[in-house]
């Protein structure tokens, strides 16, 4: 029997939790009803463990239940979020805020934008991948109507400054949209402190399952307006139509809620053993360390390697470890990251580069051999390179 490589991926996704599922299991057979049925017990039972999800969630950003509207994923909360608000407040204004290193699930729905006459700013980053507030001061103005910053990098994972952000966007009552797929259950989130209108959330990230999220959307002070993408029953308060996926809600919630009551133990557990591992790897000549030092999530380590191929890098790691070079969305092109790339790195740099997502099932005995493996293949790449 052959050993699998050490899972290190878990900002492309994570296992489900034995817990999480457990919980599941029993709405899919049991408790199977519609959660928009109203006239009898199957369907009261399904829309008890919805609205239970929705308590959870709320919670967890201290936003009401009510400003909860499921979504397949982040992505679709992306694009209902920056697309609704479009359609919504176009008679306002049709400039809009991003950032250069978001996920694709930002950029490409602006850039969609940009093809209707939307103008589209945006703001490149330091060179640690946080932006320069000043920047965004100037960037905005009188027709500006959305401002969308992700809360954590899914690449170099570095925490923007949400609540700085939102003090910008509020005083000029300016919608502060922010993608925490990353971030859900891992750092604090508050929507009322960080003045946030719109976030986007996920549960696969987080030890639940795949195929469902959730935006966040203000209903008052102020209230939020989006026109729906998506039609066909008025589901969500009209925001997105379609059957609710219960098991999937259940474990969404209940991810969540492992994840807030094991938060500063997990978050501390990860921080070392991400600094063990860099203490490490740095020991090497030519290793450079992608994103803020500190101020990125705890499990998120991302490197760049002088004088290696990329791909003979990731070829020669896949033995050992699951690590990927980016972004899971975009491992099927062959252009270099672009959140690397706007952090001033040249192409061989981007190419040369490990995403480390250290996980909640990882041990520091395996972050010792994933060292000495990684540590022994750039040596022999090195070596080979000298002689060609």
């Amino acid at each position: 029997m052959s050993i699998r490589p050490i899972y290190l991926d878990s900002h492309a996704t994570t296992p489900v939790d034995e817990r999480v599922l457990a919980a599941m299991l029993p709405y899919f057979t049991q408790h199977f009803g519609n959660p928009s049925s109203n006239s009898h017990v199957y369907g009261w039972e399904a829309e008890a463990a919805v609205k239970q999800t929705r308590k959870i969630l709320a919670e967890a950003i201290n936003a009401t239940p009510e400003e909860i509207v499921f979504t397949s994923g982040a992505t679709e909360a992306n694009n209902l979020a920056i697309k609704g608000v479009a359609e919504a407040y176009y008679q306002k204004g049709q400039h809009i805020i991003t950032v250069a290193t978001e996920h694709s699930a930002v950029i490409d729905p602006c850039n969609y934008l940009k093809t209707l006459g939307f103008e589209i700013t945006i703001l490149q980053v330091e060179k640690d991948g946080i932006i320069n507030l000043n920047q965004l001061e100037k960037a905005l103005r009188s027709d500006t109507i959305l401002v969308s910053v992700m809360a954590a990098n899914n690449e170099i994972g570095v925490l923007q400054p949400l609540a700085e952000i939102g003090e910008l966007c509020r005083s000029q009552e300016i919608i502060f949209h922010t993608d925490a797929a990353q971030a859900i259950a891992k750092i604090p989130l508050d929507v009322q402190a960080m003045k946030i209108d719109l976030m986007s959330l996920t549960a696969h990230k987080v030890y639940g399952p795949k195929g469902i999220g959730a935006l966040y959307v203000r209903r008052r002070n102020p209230r939020v307006q989006l026109a729906p993408q998506q039609h066909g029953g008025g589901h969500e308060r009209g925001m997105r139509s379609g059957t609710l996926y219960t098991p999937q809600i259940v474990g969404f919630g209940k991810a969540v809620e492992i994840g807030l009551e094991e938060q500063k133990r997990e978050s501390d557990r990860l921080t070392q053993l991400r600094d063990i591992l860099w203490k490490q790897l740095s020991q090497l000549p030519g290793i450079h360390l992608n994103g803020h030092p500190t101020q990125r999530l705890p499990g998120n380590l991302n490197i760049s390697v002088e004088k290696v191929d990329g791909s003979a890098l990731l070829l020669g790691l896949q033995p050992v470890m699951a690590v990927s070079s980016g972004s899971a969305c975009s491992s099927a092109t062959t252009a270099p990251s672009h959140v690397l790339t706007a952090l001033g790195h040249s192409e061989q740099l981007a190419y040369a580069s490990v995403r480390f997502g250290i996980g909640r099932f990882n041990t520091q005995e395996e972050i010792d051999r994933v060292a000495e493996h990684f540590i022994s293949t750039v040596q022999s790449l090195r070596k080979q390179a000298t002689f060609v």
